[in-house]
């Protein structure tokens, strides 16, 4: 964390100004962290990726594992630890312009902005100091929760119940295809709520494209919420 914090606090001040600021505290869109929580998304996922690949032998870590072991590293609850261990919630609450007091105090405390603000950050030590000494930092900020990702991997099917039981729904599965002889059979699974497909996923037996499926779902639910920097742009669609 130290990489990442040093390197933050060496930012000139203007973009170390807009990475605190919530699309809700200015006129001008552009002066928001959303366009650097665009660019350090896209940072964070390649930073953990190289970090990943030449470390797990090729036999047991295919592609689908790979992807489900950085996608827990980078969701949503990992940036927001690593935002917390960071002090984000504090220089967020500084950075607030005067009236928004209990705006900036509800903002903290969400998910969404924590895990965009962390993501506006890694977008700017990118921009100001360049790839490899970000994907350093990034990856030194993240170790906690790359090696809880790979020690204790998550279930998809929990996740994507619980999240829905938040909204007072549940989640079907159903095979769809069986593909291939006995001996090398892919069964094809759609997740259903309320009838309605929100995912799809395959694998060499029904509980892997169950897992696969929810992991769809989870992706979907996530892209149909918006930015996490944006509330706004949920509207916008």
């Amino acid at each position: 964390m130290q990489l990442l914090r040093r390197l933050l606090d060496e930012l000139p001040e203007d973009l170390r100004q807009q990475v605190f600021t919530h699309a809700s505290w200015t006129d001008k869109r552009a002066e928001s962290y959303a366009r650097l929580a665009f660019l350090g998304d896209s940072v964070l996922g390649l930073a953990v990726t190289t970090y990943l690949y030449p470390r797990l032998e090729a036999e047991r870590y295919g592609a689908g594992r790979l992807t489900k072991i950085r996608a827990q590293a980078v969701s949503g609850p990992s940036c927001r630890k690593v935002a917390e261990r960071l002090g984000v919630p504090e220089r967020l609450r500084d950075a607030a312009p005067a009236g928004v007091g209990q705006s900036a105090a509800t903002l903290v405390e969400t998910e969404r902005v924590l895990a965009s603000v962390i993501e506006a950050v890694i977008g700017a030590v990118y921009l100001h100091f360049g790839y490899d000494r970000t994907a350093e930092a990034v990856v030194e900020a993240f170790m906690p929760e790359i090696e809880r990702a790979l020690e204790h991997p998550v279930d998809f099917k929990s996740a994507l119940q619980e999240h829905l039981a938040r909204r007072g729904q549940t989640v079907v599965y159903e095979v769809t295809a069986e593909l291939g002889p006995p001996h090398d059979r892919t069964f094809e699974v759609v997740a259903l709520v309320d009838g309605e497909p929100i995912g799809r996923g395959s694998g060499r037996s029904k509980k892997h494209a169950e897992q696969d499926a929810a992991h769809a779902a989870l992706e979907a639910l996530e892209s149909e919420a918006g930015p996490a920097a944006e509330p706004q742009d949920e509207a916008e669609g």
